[in-house]
């Protein structure tokens, strides 16, 4: 594990140099906030555009891959929402908690760590987990808060979340890349030369600003805060652990990078959605910065653990 704790250390030591950063104020809130539009817009898009593009639609289409994660994730998805309406919480914020217990962050961290610490070829599956992520739970959590405040299901919602998902630009460049793989046609090398030079920031950029933005998140509601990192960084790879080995037919190289993935931390993007809707914003925020503290130490031990597997 000492190895992979090493390997490790300098993309979290990026993260802490963005949050010094941000909580000395030589980085302000609002640079947090163009960064990371940088990053999500450019940057990261570009990264997944390329990947893509070397893809082809039938190497990510595994049904066996999709539903052993959607499996493993909507079990924990409905234990953290039953925790949650136990303790008398609303659909809504249970739906915002149990977001927290499944989604990692798989875009900003997972892509660019797990390319590198596990192989180009994980991307592939890296991707799909983020599509899932984006499309099925992404869009679950609008509809059940939407749905609890309005009281009911308008066939306009619908419209709206299929064109948010329209308007992702990791969608939008999956979406693109896979299309021109399709097309059998080689990216023109100045084309080639600017994705990669412009893709080449989203590493050090997105855990720059993972690292910013949590200089901004509180540590509030604390014995919440420990659960939903439970769920997400020990009992969400533990499932999936049993849905590919046990369950599903998951071939084992693909099956070690979804374990590596779901034991990635809590996704910023859940802040995002809870604050936009003013429903369990501190939780959201809380959960995140806890799970990213302590996913220094659980995913060098999940990686170093699957890397036995494999």
């Amino acid at each position: 594990m000492i190895e992979i704790f090493y390997k490790t250390i300098p993309f979290f030591a990026l993260i802490g140099l963005g949050y010094s950063a941000a909580i000395t104020r030589f980085f302000p809130a609002e640079a947090t906030t163009y960064l990371t539009k940088f990053i999500f817009y450019f940057a990261l898009s570009a990264m997944l555009f390329r990947f893509s593009s070397n893809l082809s639609l039938s190497e990510l289409y595994d049904p066996e891959f999709i539903f052993a994660y959607l499996s493993a994730s909507l079990i924990i998805y409905f234990l953290a929402t039953a925790v949650a309406i136990f303790r008398k919480k609303s659909p809504s914020e249970a739906a915002v908690e149990a977001q927290c217990s499944v989604i990692g962050n798989v875009g900003f961290l997972g892509i660019p760590m797990l390319a590198i610490l596990m192989g180009a070829e994980a991307v592939g599956f890296i991707m799909l987990i983020l599509a899932i992520d984006l499309i099925v739970f992404g869009s679950l959590i609008v509809l059940i808060i939407v749905a609890g405040k309005d009281k009911k299901l308008d066939i306009s919602l619908f419209y709206r979340v299929l064109l948010g998902l329209m308007k992702n630009p990791m969608i939008v460049s999956i979406t693109c890349g896979l299309l021109w793989s399709a097309s059998g046609w080689s990216i023109p090398v100045p084309i080639n030369e600017f994705v990669i030079i412009l893709g080449s920031a989203a590493t050090p950029g997105a855990l720059f600003a993972i690292g910013a933005s949590l200089a901004q998140k509180s540590t509030e509601r604390f014995e919440v805060a420990a659960w939903l990192s439970f769920c997400k960084l020990v009992l969400h790879p533990i499932a999936v652990f049993i849905a590919v080995f046990y369950v599903f037919k998951v071939e084992p190289y693909a099956a070690t990078v979804m374990i590596a993935a779901a034991s990635l931390p809590v996704a910023g993007n859940i802040f995002m959605v809870a604050q936009h809707y003013n429903v369990a914003p501190k939780r959201a925020s809380a959960a995140i910065f806890l799970s990213t503290v302590l996913s220094i130490l659980t995913v060098s031990f999940t990686i170093a653990w699957v890397n036995n597997l494999n």
